[in-house]
């Protein structure tokens, strides 16, 4: 399995911006799908984005969509989580998440993710 590390989280007002990395470590990186996901506190885990092996492809759960942008660097084996205009409800926290597969699946759920990292906070005030 692949090892992922997340950076980034904070605090930050209602409004602002905030990037998210996860770098990753012991597999080939682009043979991976790559995914966000986030938990508030008292909710389940949910879907916020994914991208594909090569970036070309991604999707977005509707409440980040024109606000959150995924990315990847391959040659850096990272994948980046850039939100901008962040809400309280935005509070949560985020994990990115790996899977061994061709696409991206439509939806995409925490199943097809084999291996998570630890998490980071992130809180938005209002």
């Amino acid at each position: 399995q692949v090892q992922l590390v997340e950076s980034g989280g904070g605090l930050v007002q209602a409004g602002g911006s905030l990037r998210l990395s996860c770098a990753a470590s012991g597999r080939t990186f682009s043979n991976y799908v790559m995914g966000w996901f986030r938990q508030a506190p008292g909710k389940e885990r949910e879907f916020v984005a994914v991208i594909s092996r090569s970036g070309g492809d991604t999707a977005y759960a509707d409440s980040v969509k024109g606000r959150f942008t995924i990315s990847r660097d391959n040659a850096k084996s990272t994948v980046y989580l850039q939100m901008n205009s962040l809400k309280p409800e935005d509070t949560a926290v985020y994990y990115c998440a790996a899977a061994r597969l061709y696409y991206i699946r439509s939806p995409t759920t925490e199943a097809d993710f084999g291996s998570w990292g630890q998490g980071t906070q992130v809180t938005v005030s209002s």
